[in-house]
């Protein structure tokens, strides 16, 4: 059912990567919202993946940035925009993990709904060869071809990276060409590869902004039960899931507070997964 709220309206996105080829049809379809691609904004001067200009936000916050800049350029009072950060698993730093952030502005209501979904589901990584043979199972690992990469010269003990050669690479020989150049620069004879984790050159971020943008319809569509305003859902959680064992507090999440965009409301509600009890190995007491 399509939100009554949004329907009709023009919505604003900027975006050089092609994001607008999955999020045009959940917003139509979700919330009766056309999708107006802000072409002209450069956002790659709120940051990008490669490093070329850091981000000078959290994510968050440069995701409502991009989002304003999109509706300012379109002369709209509807923006979105997305963001996302890689990196080790704070848990488990051999596994990589990702997060995405939605970010609708509302300048006509004064609301902003920001939407967050981690991702254990991602090819980010990097390796260090002279060869594409030599780094052949970690090629695989990562999904290349069908996934891009970018290659510059390992820089050794020097403590800021030399400049990436090439991006978005898809092709066998290209890699080939690139890496030979690396090694060519490199104090150590080595090539740096890193994915490309831009959304046009990587199928599966690709598909979890697709699936966050379904989680943002959902919850523009959910409304405040206090004052009716779109975007009620999760803000924070709170840890202290009790040991199943001795009842000790853990650092898993026991309780989960809802809140309004709009309003001060809020609600602490137990966790949706039913679970009421930790496994003995996340206690700090009975597996120290």
């Amino acid at each position: 059912m399509v939100s009554r709220r949004y329907a009709g309206r023009l919505i604003a996105l900027a975006t050089q990567h092609g994001k607008q080829q999955v999020l045009a049809r959940p917003l139509r379809h979700g919330l009766g919202l056309t999708l107006r691609h802000a072409a002209s904004v450069n956002t790659d001067r709120f940051g990008s993946f490669a490093g070329d200009q850091v981000r000078s936000a959290d994510a968050p916050t440069t995701c409502r940035l991009k989002a304003e800049a999109a509706l300012e350029a379109l002369d709209l009072d509807l923006g979105i925009a997305s963001e996302g950060s890689f990196g080790p698993h704070p848990a488990v730093p051999f596994l990589a993990m990702g997060q995405e952030w939605l970010v609708l502005v509302d300048r006509r209501d004064g609301f902003v709904i920001t939407q967050p979904m981690l991702c254990s589901h991602t090819n980010f990584g990097s390796c260090t060869a002279a060869d594409p043979e030599s780094c052949a199972s970690w090629l695989r690992q990562v999904a290349f071809p069908s996934h891009a990469l970018m290659v510059r010269p390992h820089a050794g003990e020097r403590a800021d990276p030399l400049p990436w050669l090439a991006k978005g690479i898809h092709g066998a020989a290209e890699l080939a060409q690139w890496m030979a150049v690396a090694v060519d620069l490199s104090p150590l004879g080595l090539a740096w590869l890193e994915t490309d984790m831009r959304a046009h050159c990587n199928p599966t971020r690709m598909a979890s902004i697709r699936r966050l943008a379904f989680r943002l319809v959902r919850r523009v569509g959910a409304t405040c039960p206090a004052c009716e305003a779109p975007g009620w859902g999760l803000v924070s959680t709170r840890a202290g899931l009790p040991c199943r064992a001795c009842g000790l507090a853990t650092e898993l999440v026991q309780l989960e507070e809802f809140g309004c965009v709009a309003c001060s409301h809020r609600r602490l509600l137990p966790r949706r997964d039913g679970l009421t009890a930790a496994d003995p190995g996340h206690c700090p007491y009975c597996n120290p």
